[in-house]
C-alpha cells in the first residue's frame, strides 16, 4: 500500500487556503487577547495523546489550528504586543520562507546549493552598504539563526585566533576569560559555558550609572587582574542596545582596549544595529571599525520573519579554521567557493537569505528607512506623554523604539500596575530591573502598532495608575 501524498495540485488548492487564513488572521489579530488566558498544560490537554493512525483531511487541521492553538497564542504581530523588542514580519518574508520552504534547499557547502550561498553573500553584503558598516566587513557576511548562536561562533573564533591548535586540540581547561557588561543578554554566558570558558570565565564589567553603558575604566582593571593572575583574556562582547534599556556600549574606547590586549571584539546589536539604515541614527556604528564580528538580527525590527542574524566577520579565517571539521562524504569543489558549514554551529543550514532578499527589494532603503523612524517617532511621544505626567518617571537614555518607565512609588507598586495592563488582554507590556528597581517596557516598532495604539496604551496606563 503506497503513502498517501499531497501532489502538486491538491497543494495549490491548500496553498490558497492557507494564503487567505493568514491574511485574515492578519486583518483580525486586533480582536484576540494579546497574551492568551491559559495554564500549563490547557493547550497540550485539548490535544490527542496519540498522532492518527489514518491521514486526515487538510481543512480539519486547518480548522484545529483555530480551535485548539489560536486561543494558546501569545500573538507577537498584535499592535498590542508591546512587551518585547518587535518580533516583525512582513508579506515579502512570509512569501520568500514559502518558497524556500518548497525549494527545500540545503545550503551546507557552495556545492549543494551554489544559489543559496551566492545569494547569501549578496544580500549580507546589501545590508552591509545600508548601514555603512566599515569596510573590513565587505563581503564577509553569513546568516545565523539568533544572535545568540553569533556570540557563540565569535566566542570559538576568538579562542582560535588566541590558541589555536592548542586550544582546538585540548579544550579551555578553566585557562580562557570573556568580558562583557552586566547589562548585556544572558545569551552571552551561555556561549561561555557551551565554548567550554565556563561562569568562572566570565568577568561582568560595571556601567555607567546614567548612560548604563559599560565602563571601559573597569574593562581594563579586570583584564590586568586575570593577566597577574596566570588567566588567557580571549574576548570582549560588547552592545548595541542593551536588552533591558537599549543602551549603547562605548565602542571607541572598547575597540582601543581590545587592539591593545590583543582581544577579540564582538558587537550584538541583534536589536538597534538595524537603525543605521537610517542616516541619523549610524552614530551608533562608531568604533566598529575595530570589531572582529558584529551580529544584527533582521527577525526583531527589519521585518523579515524568524530567524534570521546577519553576521559579519572581519577576520572569516580565523572562524573557519575554529569552525571546519571535514570527512570524505563533504567534499569541496574549488578552494574558492565558500562553505557555509564552516561559518556556523550546525552543518546543514535553511535558505534564509531568500526571505530577507524579498524583504530588501520589496521595501528598498527609503521604505526600510520609513519602518524604522516610524518606531522611533513612536517611541519618542510616548516618552514625552510619560515625562509630561508627573507620577511617572523615565528611568534610561530611548534612542530607539524602547521606553522603559515607572510610577515614582515603590516596586510593589509598579508591578500591580503592571499586572493591571496586561490583564485587559489589550496590551502586554514586559519589565526589568534598571539599578536595581522595578521598570516597565514598553518597545515600539511593530508594523502594526499606530499612533492610536499608542495613545490609547497610553490611556491606559493613566487610568491604570490612579492617583498613585
Amino acid at each position: 500500500m503506497s503513502a498517501p501524498h499531497m501532489g502538486p495540485e491538491e497543494f495549490r488548492q491548500h496553498g490558497h487556503t492557507v494564503v487567505d487564513w493568514i491574511a485574515d488572521y492578519w486583518s483580525r489579530r486586533e480582536g484576540f487577547r494579546v497574551m492568551p488566558s491559559v495554564q500549563p498544560g490547557d493547550v497540550a490537554g485539548r490535544l490527542p495523546e496519540r498522532a492518527p493512525e489514518y491521514g486526515e483531511p487538510f481543512s480539519a487541521m486547518l480548522a484545529d489550528v483555530d480551535r485548539l492553538l489560536l486561543p494558546g497564542m501569545a500573538h507577537w504581530q498584535h499592535p498590542g504586543f508591546l512587551g518585547f523588542f518587535p518580533m516583525t514580519t512582513s508579506g515579502p518574508s512570509v512569501l520568500g520562507e514559502l518558497l524556500a520552504a518548497g525549494l527545500n534547499a540545503q545550503g551546507m557547502t557552495w556545492s549543494s546549493n551554489p544559489a543559496c550561498t551566492e545569494l547569501e553573500m549578496t544580500v549580507t553584503d546589501w545590508l552591509a552598504d545600508l548601514m555603512g558598516l566599515p569596510a573590513c566587513f565587505a563581503g564577509r557576511g553569513v546568516i545565523q539563526d539568533t544572535a545568540s548562536a553569533g556570540a557563540l561562533v565569535a566566542l570559538t573564533a576568538a579562542l582560535w585566533r588566541r590558541a589555536g591548535l592548542a586550544w582546538r586540540d585540548g579544550g579551555s581547561g578553566g585557562r580562557y576569560t570573556v568580558y562583557t557588561s552586566c547589562e548585556s543578554h544572558c545569551s552571552v554566558a551561555k556561549a561561555a559555558r557551551i565554548a567550554g570558558i565556563g561562569d568562572a570565565g566570565v568577568r561582568w564589567v560595571e556601567v555607567d550609572g546614567r548612560t548604563l553603558a559599560m565602563r571601559p575604566q573597569h574593562l581594563r582593571a579586570l583584564i590586568d587582574a586575570d593577566i597577574a593572575q596566570g588567566l588567557t583574556p580571549v574576548a570582549v562582547i560588547a552592545t548595541v542596545g542593551t536588552t533591558s534599556t537599549t543602551a549603547v556600549d562605548p565602542l571607541p574606547a572598547i575597540g582601543k582596549l581590545c587592539h591593545a590586549y590583543d582581544l577579540w571584539l564582538h558587537v550584538d546589536g541583534a536589536y538597534a544595529g538595524v537603525a543605521a539604515i537610517c542616516p541619523e541614527l549610524r552614530w551608533i556604528n562608531d568604533g566598529l571599525q575595530d570589531a572582529d564580528s558584529y551580529c544584527v538580527n533582521a527577525h526583531k525590527w527589519l521585518l523579515t520573519g524568524f530567524d534570521c542574524c546577519v553576521m559579519w566577520v572581519a577576520d572569516p579565517e580565523a572562524l573557519t579554521n575554529a569552525m571546519n571539521v571535514s570527512a570524505g562524504y563533504l567534499t569541496e569543489i574549488s578552494s574558492q567557493a565558500r562553505d557555509y558549514r564552516d561559518w556556523q554551529i550546525p552543518l546543514g543550514r535553511r535558505f534564509r537569505a531568500l526571505k530577507l532578499w524579498f524583504v530588501l527589494r520589496c521595501y528598498g532603503a527609503e521604505g526600510l528607512r520609513a519602518h524604522l523612524r516610524r518606531g522611533v517617532a513612536l517611541a519618542q511621544e510616548f516618552a514625552g506623554w510619560v515625562r509630561a505626567d508627573p507620577r511617572f518617571e523615565i528611568v534610561a537614555p530611548h534612542p530607539f523604539g524602547l521606553v522603559c518607565f515607572r510610577l515614582r512609588a515603590d516596586d510593589d507598586r509598579n508591578a500591580e500596575l503592571l499586572a493591571r495592563i496586561n490583564s485587559t488582554g489589550e496590551i502586554y507590556l514586559s519589565s526589568s530591573q534598571v539599578r536595581g528597581r522595578y521598570v516597565l517596557r514598553m518597545a515600539a516598532g511593530g508594523p502594526a502598532t499606530d499612533r492610536a495604539h499608542m495613545a490609547g496604551l497610553w490611556k491606559r496606563i493613566q487610568a491604570e495608575a490612579g492617583d498613585a
